[in-house]
């Protein structure tokens, strides 16, 4: 294709303007780490972009041009901790990779920084849409992944059947969720109590029990609306 002279008098089109520089994963890690310590130390009112980018040994400027202020800043800074959350290896029962995903979500949620973070981000969320849409989005909704592969998993087993209804698939598997990281917040943020090896042991045949029940009783019952 030619290229268009411009016209006598018009102002020459600007340049294409070069890309900047690729994000640096090593600053982004030492951010999210920075804030994290700061929420413990600060908490969350306390807590400003200038006093992060300072622990983190970054410019400002670096912080703005990745996140537009503190509440995207500390979801993000709470997900990469949940993102640690991961499938057990295979041990050959549902059983096994229940209890191994709740020992895992309760150790997370016993640090510090995964405390303060968690319960700052919902706190605030109740009164903000969007930042209540970014903890669904960056923390909520990644996780459900453990939750369909631990499915899948059980399925080839025989543990559990197929869906009979695979359009309902995706609302069992986030009851199943809400169910499992209900259970484990609760416990450990709200009762303040221990998730230990007893307990997730206990969730753990509940939740069983319900899935047996799921497998036999009408699509209808566990997915009304």
């Amino acid at each position: 294709m030619q290229s268009r002279t411009p016209a006598p008098g018009a102002t020459p089109a600007a340049a294409p303007r070069a890309t900047g520089r690729p994000r640096s994963a090593a600053a982004d890690t030492a951010i999210l780490a920075a804030t994290r310590a700061a929420l413990v130390e600060l908490g969350w009112s306390k807590l400003t972009l200038g006093d992060v980018a300072t622990r983190a040994g970054v410019a400002k400027t670096t912080l703005y041009r990745r996140w537009a202020g503190k509440n995207e800043l500390v979801v993000d800074a709470v997900a990469a901790l949940f993102d640690e959350l991961e499938l057990p290896p295979d041990q050959g029962s549902l059983a096994a990779d229940i209890e191994g995903v709740v020992l895992q979500f309760a150790a997370i949620l016993d640090r510090p920084e995964a405390r303060s973070g968690l319960m700052a981000v919902v706190a605030e969320s109740t009164r903000d849409d969007d930042l209540r849409e970014r903890i669904r989005a960056s923390i909520v909704d990644p996780q459900k992944r453990l939750v369909l592969e631990g499915r899948t998993r059980a399925q080839t087993r025989g543990e559990l059947p197929p869906e009979r209804d695979p359009s309902s698939s995706a609302r069992t598997a986030d009851l199943i969720f809400d169910v499992i990281a209900g259970a484990v917040v609760h416990r450990t943020l709200v009762s303040a109590e221990r998730a230990d090896q007893e307990w997730a042991q206990g969730l753990t045949r509940v939740l069983l029990l319900g899935l047996a029940g799921a497998a036999t009783d009408p699509p209808t019952a566990l997915n009304q609306p």
